[in-house]
């Protein structure tokens, strides 16, 4: 679904992501780990054009080459995105967050597609309230939502966990399953918690200074690999 072949970037005269190499297989999610500050968040960045490559190349779908296309493009294509920290707009209400989305829709469709209330009835349930007003949680799911808005192909999620409650964390992981299983979807996942990554990612990558140290299936994620790149 997506491949990147020696992706470097860079912060002013810092060098962030060292000829990074990545392939994500269709219909799998894959978790993206490591330590803090490795450049997890800068791939994401990257992948969406909210920052800018040096050098390399980011294919989608085979064919499709990305390092030169604007963020509203890359959503056109069928990225979803769901950044660290949500970004809901805190003064419109749920439908209107979720609405925000329709604008790169391919087909030009309006409506809100019936599929997120099915898998976040709350949504469904709150749509006329404020997104400021949701915990956390509910927050998250406003995110997600909003992303699948346009029925995307791959969907990057970059902790989804963070801050918020056990139930909601699960809840989430179930219908990252469901999406994948039953619609298809490709997930590109940014997790630091272990337990999260095993239970509903097939496939994991560590990122250790900008550059991927190791890859496979999730049940290859050994003791060995996490003490020497994930724990503190």
């Amino acid at each position: 679904m997506l491949k990147i072949e020696k992706l470097n970037q860079y912060y002013g005269e810092s060098h962030t992501l060292w000829d990074l190499e990545l392939d994500i297989p269709q219909g799998q999610c894959t978790c993206v780990m490591g330590r803090n500050g490795v450049g997890k968040t800068t791939l994401m960045k990257c992948i969406m054009g909210e920052e800018t490559v040096k050098s390399g190349n980011m294919a989608l779908a085979g064919d499709v080459e990305l390092t030169q296309k604007k963020i509203e493009d890359r959503s056109r294509l069928g990225i979803g995105y769901v950044p660290q920290g949500r970004q809901i707009f805190p003064l419109l209400t749920v439908e209107e967050n979720l609405r925000t989305g329709l604008a790169v829709r391919k087909d030009g469709s309006k409506k809100i597609p019936e599929r997120i209330y099915e898998l976040f009835p709350v949504l469904k349930e709150m749509k006329h309230r404020r997104g400021g007003d949701l915990s956390g949680g509910q927050q998250q799911q406003l995110a997600i939502g909003r992303a699948l808005v346009i029925e995307p192909k791959l969907l990057i999620l970059d902790e989804p966990g963070e801050g918020i409650q056990p139930n909601i964390v699960a809840q989430i992981g179930e219908v990252i399953r469901k999406l994948i299983e039953e619609d298809g979807l490709t997930v590109l996942l940014v997790e630091q918690k272990l337990p999260f990554a095993r239970k509903y990612a097939d496939r994991f990558a560590i990122l250790d200074r900008g550059r991927r140290v190791a890859e496979g299936e999730i049940a290859g994620l050994s003791d060995e690999l996490i003490k020497k790149h994930l724990t503190v």
